[in-house]
């Protein structure tokens, strides 16, 4: 096996811009275990004893040989990069050249490696600057074992400048979870103190592996896509493919407090991306109940002729080229994980008064359990789902919630939000305000409704001391009887989209209003042709699932008849 590690020309140096990249026992393990994802590691554990100020990182990557590791720690030394031109074409996690260097002038540092095509290892260590300090032969599996120890021993301003040993140990959770979500194939174990910390175990998916993080998030509580995007309209000389995998947590079943779990990768780093991370945002818009965030891990792999990694030293910000390229194309992909399809429709739901229900929907409407038929899916060939749904209107429960029969069980709608949010995409798509004639009165409006009013497009003049003439409304609201009092609502305050949700909500069919099937029919076909059928604009969830499944459990229908009786 022949050496791969060399120092960069000068020129490369003078062109990174690192600094100092080793701050904290976080930003060690986080320099570490990226070495051993680029050395094709599977299976990494990371021993931490934060009171020894040392950490220790073993994976079952490629290994080095002793030329290799003779190299390793030397100024700007790497087998990722050899030119200037590489810098604009990174494909590795760690690149610079400088963390094991650093690493020597901070803090003892140790190599244990053996490739797989050799007999035996070497253990190495090493002293300021890089200087190897000791050789000899070591029986180690295949792989790498990196020690650094006494950590900061040299800067002690620098130990007691970093926060109590908790936080720090925070951090490094967090390091190692973001890490471990760009690689989910990957095994880690995590130990403190020679006692096991947490470990992450390997999964098929970043789907399957969140809620390991987030254990009050269940699996079917997301969806997640892979879609392959066309190259970028101004990049004729980019030759990659790129893709996206995106999962999100449905809007109905899951949300957070803070943006903390709103997440951009690229090329398997998690990043700081305040564009793409605000695209997502908006993406959700409308979807959530208020002062509420999403549940999304986005992960770009694209050209790295797309990218410069030089904008921080811990490259967790970047310059990426074509921005509106890529937040069109996030913006269209979460619009297509919130559709409704058999992949994530499935809930597993059932209540206690389920059969009350169901006896509900028998005598109004003969509930019936029947797959689709193969011709049935017809009818809704040109919806805007990507597997759409033939919903059959059984009944109506209490004037307010549409019973549904679909190919996988039942769901229970409620007719008012639902149609709220039909109307909403359609206003957001249509806003148009038309003239009245007579002008509609309002009477005692203060100069801030007055603004109001107009700062969303409606013609509002001086009728008379404490009269106010307004001469054109929105188009939903003109048949209305209760359009005065429908706009002194919208001159309560809010933006163009506060006033669209009241008309939609004002407008929408009332709970408790009575519907025949083909009325109940007709909204379940706009409803299911919505971009955001999950929740109305408020983030209220629009139905409720009741999987066959479900019902046969609760049913029993799984006995066998006579031993169910204890015979």
């Amino acid at each position: 096996m022949t050496s791969t590690i060399h120092a960069l020309p000068t020129e490369v140096v003078y062109l990174i811009t690192a600094g100092e990249v080793i701050d904290s026992l976080a930003s060690v393990v986080r320099e570490l275990v990226e070495n051993s994802l680029d050395a094709g590691a599977t299976r990494i554990v990371v021993s931490l004893c934060p009171q020894q100020w040392r950490v220790s990182v073993a994976d079952n990557g490629c290994g080095m040989n002793l030329d290799d590791l003779q190299k390793a720690a030397a100024t700007h030394s790497t087998s990722k990069i050899y030119s200037c031109a590489d810098l604009w074409k990174i494909s590795s996690l760690g690149f610079r050249g400088e963390a094991l260097h650093s690493l020597t002038n901070l803090a003892n540092l140790e190599i244990l490696s053996r490739p797989a095509n050799e007999n035996f290892g070497w253990r190495v260590s090493y002293s300021d600057c890089g200087k190897v300090n000791q050789v000899e032969i070591t029986a180690i599996a295949p792989g790498t074992v990196v020690t650094v120890s006494n950590l900061f021993a040299n800067c002690a301003a620098r130990r007691q400048g970093l926060p109590p040993v908790a936080q720090q140990m925070k951090a490094v959770q967090a390091t190692i979870q973001q890490i471990a979500l760009c690689h989910p194939h990957v095994t880690w174990q995590i130990r403190q103190n020679d006692r096991e910390w947490f470990t992450i175990y390997p999964a098929t998916s970043i789907k399957q592996l969140l809620p390991q993080f987030l254990p009050q998030v269940k699996e079917a509580d997301l969806q997640q896509i892979q879609l392959k995007l066309p190259k970028p309209p101004n990049s004729e000389l980019t030759t990659h493919d790129s893709a996206m995998t995106l999962v999100v947590g449905l809007p109905d079943r899951c949300h957070r407090h803070r943006p903390d779990w709103v997440r951009v990768a690229i090329n398997g780093r998690m990043v700081k991306t305040p564009e793409l991370e605000q695209t997502i945002l908006t993406a959700f818009h409308r979807t959530l109940p208020r002062d509420r965030y999403p549940v999304c891990l986005l992960h770009l792999v694209i050209s790295p002729d797309q990218i410069n990694w030089n904008r921080n030293p811990a490259k967790t910000e970047i310059y990426l080229n074509e921005v509106n390229y890529w937040q069109e194309q996030v913006t269209q992909g979460i619009e297509q994980a919130l559709r409704l399809s058999s992949a994530n429709i499935k809930e597993a739901v059932h209540i206690t008064r389920v059969s009350k229900l169901l006896k509900a929907a028998e005598a109004k409407g003969g509930y019936n359990f029947n797959p689709k038929h193969p011709n049935e899916g017809d009818k809704n060939q040109h919806s805007g789902l990507s597997n759409p749904y033939s919903l059959k209107a059984v009944a109506q429960v209490s004037n307010t919630y549409i019973v549904v029969e679909h190919p996988e069980g039942m769901w229970l709608v409620e007719q008012h939000i639902a149609h709220e949010r039909v109307l909403y995409e359609q206003i957001c798509d249509n806003w148009q305000l038309i003239p009245v004639e007579p002008a509609i009165i309002l009477y005692q409006l203060s100069p801030k409704q007055v603004a109001q009013l107009q700062r969303i497009g409606l013609d509002i003049e001086t009728f008379g001391e404490q009269l106010w003439a307004v001469r054109n409304v929105p188009a939903m609201l003109q048949q209305r009887e209760d359009c005065a009092d429908a706009i002194l609502e919208l001159s309560l305050g809010g933006d163009l989209q506060a006033a669209q949700v009241a008309v939609a909500c004002r407008s929408a069919i009332r709970n408790g209003t009575p519907m025949d099937l083909p009325e109940m029919q007709t909204l379940l076909d706009q409803w299911q042709r919505t971009r955001n059928p999950r929740t109305c604009p408020h983030g209220r969830p629009i139905y409720l699932s009741l999987e066959e499944s479900a019902l046969a459990r609760f049913f029993r229908r799984n006995w066998v008849i006579g031993k169910s009786h204890g015979i």
